[in-house]
């Protein structure tokens, strides 16, 4: 105890130089630890808002403006698709569950998604008021719209043409909420949840002319995609294929897109580790460079060690508990800059309606970061300990 006392001492003995070490090192560890945050929650709400989703069919174009749109609602649809040759697809021997989506209208900017009460048990939704729909016109909205908007069940509500909001509105045709969601972390919490038979009256109302009118609207209606559970895995090799080249729409497997799309990321994580892998390495050569300079200055020091009776492992220690002592300080302030950053950005993407992350987490691979620390500092401080170790009692009674 004493030995880390004393080395607490010495570390803060030199405040400029100890404070230049503690913030290169940092800046590293804080580097690491929001890349490692970061790559983490992004993995893991992928992995959650696709989870049991085989395929997504629709209009022909991007395959993962698709997959964005259709799954995690943060791009435009490529289009949409009749309704018609949907439910032929739900008849295919290969199809074990084919859930509807139809989008065009939002609400302060969430998106209003038509659907069926499937797409709620997909995702195991839990409702924190009122129920799922039970009529058109009535809505279920997720955990973070009603935190946002403060709508509860029984409130009325009008939604606006466009996906980003700011377009017509639909105030003829108001929505009645029916039920709220409980926060559950998944694509649900930011979504309004409807009957596709309300969608489409929101439109109808809107743009029919007569009665004729509605009819030929009704015979020709559409949806903007459909997500797709295989009966079998052996689906995936034949019904992508099957959808694409006999009929006009496309498959989409979001297994594959996501992974390209997550490469694309990769690019941008592998220069935050690259920064981080040279801010640690200029850190441990301060480091090293501060420790062999203490040597030095602290001949009299280390002699009056000596003199008192303190073996050479013990004024080794001392220079191994001192980088030891940036290294535990260093990790804490790394990681929770990592986490604050986390936070932000996590923050910053609620407010952009986008992919919901959680702000605090330790995933596994955190445990790299404190691991790190104490390598780096080890390794800068074994040479100057070796030097305290093996220095003379008589050479440095001479030097003083």
């Amino acid at each position: 105890m004493k030995t880390i006392a004393l080395a607490w001492r010495f570390l803060w003995s030199r405040p400029l130089s100890a404070g230049l070490n503690l913030l290169l090192l940092s800046l590293g560890l804080g580097s690491l630890s929001f890349v490692l945050l970061a790559s983490h929650q992004i993995d893991k709400a992928f992995e959650r808002d696709l989870a049991g989703i085989d395929v997504v069919v629709g209009a022909k174009g991007s395959p993962m403006q698709l997959i964005l749109s259709g799954v995690f609602h943060i791009d435009a649809p490529t289009g949409n698709v009749p309704l018609a040759a949907v439910k032929e697809l739900e008849k295919h021997p290969q199809v074990a569950q084919l859930i509807p989506i139809s989008l065009g209208d939002s609400y302060r900017g969430f998106r209003i998604v038509g659907s069926t009460p499937d797409y709620l048990t997909h995702y195991s939704a839990a409702f924190a008021q009122g129920g799922v729909w039970a009529a058109p016109m009535q809505a279920v909205i997720g955990a973070q719209v009603a935190a946002q908007t403060g709508l509860k069940v029984g409130d009325r509500f009008a939604g606006s043409h466009g996906l980003a909001g700011g377009g017509d509105s639909h105030g003829q045709t108001p929505y009645l909420v029916s039920g709220v969601l409980a926060p559950g972390g998944s694509v649900l919490d930011r979504l309004v949840l409807t009957a596709l038979d309300s969608v489409w009256q929101v439109h109808e109302d809107h743009t029919a002319l007569d009665a004729g009118d509605r009819k030929v609207m009704e015979d020709e209606r559409e949806v903007t995609l459909a997500l797709i559970r295989y009966r079998t895995p052996l689906a995936a090799v034949t019904f992508p294929r099957f959808v694409n080249t006999t009929t006009e729409m496309q498959a989409a497997a979001p297994a594959l897109e996501i992974t390209r799309l997550l490469k694309l990321i990769g690019v941008g994580t592998d220069v935050l580790r690259a920064l981080a892998g040279v801010l640690l390495l200029t850190a441990g050569l301060s480091v090293f460079i501060a420790l062999w300079s203490a040597v030095r200055e602290r001949r009299a020091d280390l002699a009056l060690l000596r003199m008192l009776g303190a073996p050479p492992r013990k004024v080794a220690a001392l220079l191994l508990c001192e980088a030891l002592w940036l290294a535990l300080l260093a990790t804490l302030i790394g990681v929770l800059a990592g986490q604050e950053l986390m936070a932000a950005l996590a923050w910053f993407l609620q407010l952009d309606k986008s992919v919901l992350i959680s702000g605090l987490a330790w995933p596994a691979e955190l445990w790299a970061v404190p691991a790190l620390a104490v390598m780096v500092a080890l390794l800068s401080a074994l040479l100057p300990a070796w030097e305290a170790y093996r220095a003379n009692v008589s050479e440095l009674l001479q030097s003083r």
